[in-house]
């Protein structure tokens, strides 16, 4: 039986409209938003405070809202570690006992020694949103650096800590954004951007990337510029160092001109050396990345000529030669290669399963490393002396679990697991499917469900994916995910174009002028599963976040009479304006721009803001954003919502829900479990699904 306030007319805030039109390449597209992008408004806040009124005065009359909410706190309470690294005779590692709002960094003497407290970030904020990005232990163990973030933001801060006495030092790095952390000496090379203007640090565009060396207990101020080019303010440059510190790696790369690749160059420490030297000089659309030196040369990821990518050896004393391939492309994706205990760590993706191998620093295959499953494993990579490696595997209905693998007999072991109560793998079916797109091309999908499900048509249906930037969906575990599974739902994982499950030429389909491939691919992913039964269009739901967002955004516009619940999830909604806001330029080298008078033509055909028709029935849809979302500006869903309530039909809800002190993602857990309490009694209210609690 469908709820009573579906169909129900909602009193929306009404939203003003100025008189904005901009021209593009002769085309007057209408803004009457606009305003909304002023996050320091009065008059922003007003709207912000009364939309999310009407959201949770909605939520709040869903009756089993807080039974829901305590049944995802039940599925979320359980201990969660992190992969083991190990510093000289440290070893670091985190743990989540269950619902602390933050990972706890601990540290240890050996693998028995008695863990101690290195870093609780939930003792650095009452509201537990400061959060602990990067950390990396000098090369002689004695100090930690890292990196925290506050509320959401994508801006970071640098501390460092004694490893002996966790006393945290003077240090106080600010304005970090797009870095790595790398040691040298008694100090790293971080990236920076100057301070942004007061009171727009969530909105500016970022421009002017800088390369900074600083050495412990200096001021900020008296940091070493290493690298910057003003004459390219839209690129990012970002160093590295390898294991032994005798080289600095830097990578350049220029998104914003819609390149999709890097250049990299060199600096040869021990000589102190004060320039770069090139290794690739130009910036194109192959990537590259060191994954180490061995001795004078470097081993380096890249797909240039290999879209599958591959692995081979560069020698800067022959700077002209050819490379030399150690690991050649495949068949299959290259999706991760590191170095540890003098071997090669090779992680192929197949059909978007993982499969480790080991290799010899000269490219000999030496042998597998068997899993539990099809599933997804991550990790690997350590110090040259290492004699074991630590690795992550999960899997859908296989709980993220440690394993350490002893390179000299080539096992594994279980090193760390952790139990759900109540949690059954053998009571759910994961299965993969591959269905034909709109032009034919074979689509992966995961499907996951209770066992003896009924292909009736009837069950409740959620849908996700992602579709963007090389990012593959692999198989893994989610323990709020449950909550919909024991209520019967089929959770859908579809691997459309766009991502990198199939490498870079999958990447390529679905980016610029072949965006439309995504959606294609997401559709076909929704008639297959109401054609074989597993749902109806009545009963299916979609969700995606970021990227993701715009996807659903897209497909609902596009196909309204196929989906009856949509979460688009912290959107790229405006495809004509993303690029002016914090670093959006960067993601020119995905979507094109509307700065140019070809892309903007495919922008414009599918930007969700722009394609909503007045009078639709649209799914019922709820918006969700955040106010610390600097990445994607709560601007895109803003206007987004705006203009969907404006011209959708009264028939379904469409509401936007806000977060405060959460960024792109959730901030806390205690925010992901607010935010997942939502979204799932929206889902089911709006499906007309009553759960039953154990």
């Amino acid at each position: 039986m469908l709820s009573p306030l579906i169909g129900q007319n909602l009193n929306y805030p009404k939203t003003r409209k100025a008189d904005q039109v901009d021209d593009y390449h002769g085309i007057k597209v209408s803004d009457p938003y606009r305003w909304l992008e002023d996050d320091n408004s009065v008059e922003t806040a007003a709207w912000v405070k009364a939309e999310n009124q009407v959201t949770f005065n909605y939520l709040e009359k869903i009756p089993y809202r807080p039974q829901l909410k305590q049944r995802l706190q039940e599925l979320y309470n359980y201990p969660k570690y992190g992969i083991p690294s190990r510093s000289g005779a440290y070893y670091l590692w985190s743990k989540n006992d269950g619902l602390q709002n933050q990972s706890v960094l601990y540290v240890q003497k050996g693998l028995e020694g008695t863990p101690r407290v290195l870093i609780d970030p939930n003792q650095l904020s009452p509201d537990g949103t400061v959060r602990l990005m990067n950390g990396e232990p000098s090369q002689n163990g004695r100090y930690f650096a890292y990196y925290l973030s506050s509320g959401g933001s994508d801006w970071q801060e640098g501390r460092v800590l004694e490893m002996e006495t966790g006393k945290v030092l003077r240090d106080d790095l600010k304005w970090l954004k797009v870095t790595d952390l790398a040691w040298f000496g008694d100090g790293f090379f971080y990236s920076r951007y100057d301070a942004p203007e007061e009171g727009h640090d969530l909105s500016s565009r970022n421009e002017g990337h800088k390369v900074y060396y600083h050495r412990l207990g200096a001021q900020q101020s008296d940091d070493q510029l290493v690298y910057e080019d003003k004459t390219h303010p839209q690129r990012f440059h970002t160093v590295q160092t390898t294991e032994d510190e005798r080289f600095a790696i830097l990578s350049v790369s220029e998104r914003g001109q819609g390149k999709d690749g890097n250049a990299l160059f060199f600096r040869d420490l021990s000589k102190h050396q004060t320039t770069f030297t090139p290794i690739v000089a130009d910036v194109t659309n192959d990537r590259f990345d060191v994954v180490d030196n061995v001795g004078d040369q470097f081993l380096i990821w890249t797909n240039k000529d290999a879209p599958n990518g591959r692995v081979a050896l560069y020698d800067p004393r022959q700077p002209e030669a050819a490379w030399r391939d150690i690991v050649p492309e495949t068949t299959d994706t290259l999706s991760s290669v590191s170095t540890e205990g003098g071997k090669l760590f090779v992680t192929y993706a197949k059909d978007v399963t993982s499969h480790p191998y080991v290799y010899s620093l000269d490219g000999k295959m030496e042998n597998a490393i068997a899993l539990p499953g099809p599933g997804t494993s991550a990790g690997f990579g350590g110090h040259r002396e290492d004699t074991s490696a630590f690795y992550a595997y999960s899997s859908f209905n296989y709980p993220s679990t440690i394993f350490r693998y002893d390179i000299a007999t080539r096992k594994s072991t279980i090193f760390r697991e952790s139990a759900i109560k109540g949690f059954k793998a053998e009571d759910y079916e994961t299965r993969q499917v591959f269905y034909s797109s709109k032009d034919g091309t074979k689509v992966p999908m995961f499907l996951v469900f209770k066992r003896g499900l009924k292909l009736d048509g009837s069950n409740p249906t959620l849908l996700y994916a992602y579709g963007g930037f090389n990012i593959a969906v692999p198989p893994e575990f989610n323990p709020l995910r449950l909550a919909l599974l024991e209520q019967g739902f089929v959770y859908a994982s579809a691997n459309i174009r766009g991502g990198g499950e199939y490498g870079e030429k999958w990447h390529q389909a679905g980016m610029k002028l072949q965006k439309q491939n995504v959606f294609d691919d997401f559709i076909a992913a929704a008639e297959w599963l109401i054609a074989n039964h597993y749902t109806s269009a009545a009963k299916l739901a979609i969700t995606g976040g970021s990227n993701g967002g715009l996807l659903v955004g897209t497909v609902i516009n596009q196909r309204p009479d196929l989906f009856r619940v949509a979460v688009p999830q912290v959107g790229v909604m405006d495809m004509l304006r993303f690029q002016k806001f914090t670093i959006g330029w960067n993601w020119i080298a995905d979507y094109g721009s509307s700065d140019n008078a070809e892309e903007f033509q495919a922008l414009y055909r599918y930007s969700p803001l722009h394609n909503i028709r007045d009078g639709v029935k649209y799914p019922a849809t709820l918006i969700t954003t955040a106010d610390h979302d600097d990445r994607v500006v709560p601007a895109h869903s803003f206007k987004y919502a705006a203009a969907l309530q404006e011209k959708a039909s009264p028939a379904n809800p469409v509401l936007i829900r806000i977060d405060t002190q959460s960024g792109h993602g959730a901030s806390s857990t205690s925010k992901a479990l607010d935010t997942a309490t939502d979204i799932d009694a929206f889902l089911m209210y709006d499906l007309g699904v009553t759960p039953q609690f154990p």
